[in-house]
Order: C-alpha cells, then structure tokens, then sequence
C-alpha cells in the first residue's frame, strides 16, 4: 500500500450477495473506525460500475468489507488484481477455495484437521428422500456461513423443505452436536476462543440480531480443548492460503474431549458489526477496532 501518514481507502460493501444488509452494516462500522484511524475513507456500494469508480476515485487500498458471493469468492478480489489495487482479506484462490464448503473440508482432512461426513447432493433429491441418515444439516455449498440452513432432527418423519431460492446443489454434512466455538486469526497470531452461547442453531438471526446470541470470552473449557481451537484455526488458516484476518469456527461435543472437536469452516470475510465476534476477540486481547482496521489497511496488498 502507499506509506501515506492518512491513506486514501474505499470500504467496498454491499453487493449483490444474500449477506448485503450485513455487509453494509460492516462496512459502516469499518469506515467510521478507519477515519478514527487517521484514513481518508470513501465508502462505496459495490455494483456492476465497481470498477470503474476504482477507477476514478484511485484509493490507495480498498478494505473489502462486503460477505457471501462476489466478495468474499474471489470475484472482487480478481478485479483489484486486474487494477492492481492493494486490498485486504485474502487473495483470489484462498477466498475462492474457503467459500466452497466442500473443498475446504478436503484441504481440512489433507492437514490432518478434524470435520465430520458430508456429501454434496442435488436438491431435489434432498427434497424427496433423506440422503443420510438423520441427524444431518442441509446448507448451501458456497454461500456465507448463516444462509439457507436447515437442521433435520434425528425424529424427523420426512426429507426437508427447501426454499425455491436454494441453489441446484447442496451441502449434506451429519450433524455435529455440541457447543459453538470460534477463534480469529490476524496475521500469524490466533487471538482467543469464543464460546457463543444461543437457544437454538448460531443462524442468521442469532449472529446479527442484537441479544441473538451470548459470547463468552475467553471461552470456560478445558485448557486442551482452548489449545486445539487456537491451534487448528491457525492451521486452517495457513493451509487454506489465506491472508489478513479470518475466523473458523468449531463444535464440540463435550462428552467425547478432544475427539468431539470438529471444524466447521473458516470465514475469510468476518463480520464487523457491533455484534460480531472478530471485533469482541480483537479487544480482549488489548486491540481497538480503529487499531484492527488501521492493521488491515497496513497489510493490504495485491498478489494475495
């Protein structure tokens, strides 16, 4: 990026993606933090003209705060490689490889990281007839982590009804019970475990809507279990390719110890709403959100 004392950065948000109302909610927060941090911040809806107001406005980094598909799949970050803008997050085939759910629990197993069974299957299908046996969860291949997701109980007397709007091929993974664990990675540092605590499944509505859900940080488990979070989340994060911050998340099923951990997957786009996690586990360990966002501009590159 350019060594100015208060660099030139747009935070791209919004988009086209299912995740929209989030990004634009992150992309707020990013942009006032940014200006506390000394940039010269221009926030910009990304839409079909996004690279030619890249074009015109010539930022010095762009800070892409957008989720889900075209922003968090490698698409946006192939037009700032194209225009040779430094940006943040991580770069074309890590941000391409970690929304596809499937081929990241392929580069999980390669690195010796533990997932649980999951099948990709046509929709259809799932909508006739249950494709494993129950319990399993049903959710997109390739769309953010809270979208479109179905939990088929093991008393479930028939198939799930998807929304016409799921796409033609889904996710078909066996259900992993247990609590909700999330660590962040910034750089080459994992900060700390979250444990998140709701009523139901951590959905769309428990991570975004204010009291949808509790995190408790550091997360009271067991000193093994703390370690391997942190551990694998790094490992993640490295074998994945990716840059800048992201945060994988974990269930663990307390009953089976260190053999009831399983990774879920990893988010190369986190959120940065007031109510989300990256932010929370920045602070505890002494990082202000101005100071996490200023971090990210600094490390912003193109060949990610």
């Amino acid at each position: 990026m350019s060594s100015r004392t208060n660099p030139k950065v747009v935070v791209l948000m919004g988009g086209p993606s299912a995740e929209r109302e989030v990004s634009l909610s992150s992309g707020r927060e990013c942009a006032a933090a940014l200006r506390v941090a000394e940039c010269e911040v221009i926030e910009v809806d990304a839409g079909r003209d996004v690279a030619a107001r890249l074009i015109d406005i010539a930022p010095d980094v762009v800070f892409n705060a957008l989720h889900g598909r075209w922003g968090e799949d490698g698409a946006v970050q192939g037009i700032l490689e194209w225009l040779q803008i430094p940006y943040t997050h991580s770069g074309i085939l890590a941000s391409a490889l970690t929304l596809d759910k499937q081929r990241t629990k392929d580069v999980y197993r390669k690195a010796g990281l533990p997932v649980v069974d999951s099948i990709l299957a046509p929709a259809a299908d799932v909508r006739k007839a249950h494709v494993m046996p129950p319990p399993y969860v049903v959710k997109p291949n390739n769309e953010g982590s809270s979208v479109g997701i179905y939990i088929v109980h093991a008393a479930a007397n028939g198939p799930p009804q998807l929304a016409d709007d799921m796409p033609d091929q889904v996710m078909v993974e066996a259900f992993a019970p247990g609590r909700e664990l999330t660590t962040t990675v910034v750089g080459d540092r994992a900060l700390t475990v979250t444990d998140i605590i709701t009523e139901g499944w951590y959905d769309y509505h428990a991570k975004y809507a204010p009291g949808g859900s509790r995190h408790v940080l550091p997360a009271d488990i067991p000193t093994d279990i703390f370690d391997a979070c942190m551990d694998y989340a790094l490992r993640a994060h490295n074998a994945l390719g990716c840059r800048g911050v992201t945060r994988t998340d974990f269930r663990w099923d307390e009953t089976r110890g260190l053999d009831g951990l399983i990774l879920l997957e990893t988010n190369t786009q986190p959120g940065m709403t007031p109510t989300s996690l990256t932010p929370e586990q920045a602070a505890h360990v002494g990082v202000s959100f101005p100071q996490l966002c200023r971090w990210m501009v600094e490390d912003a590159s193109c060949d990610r």
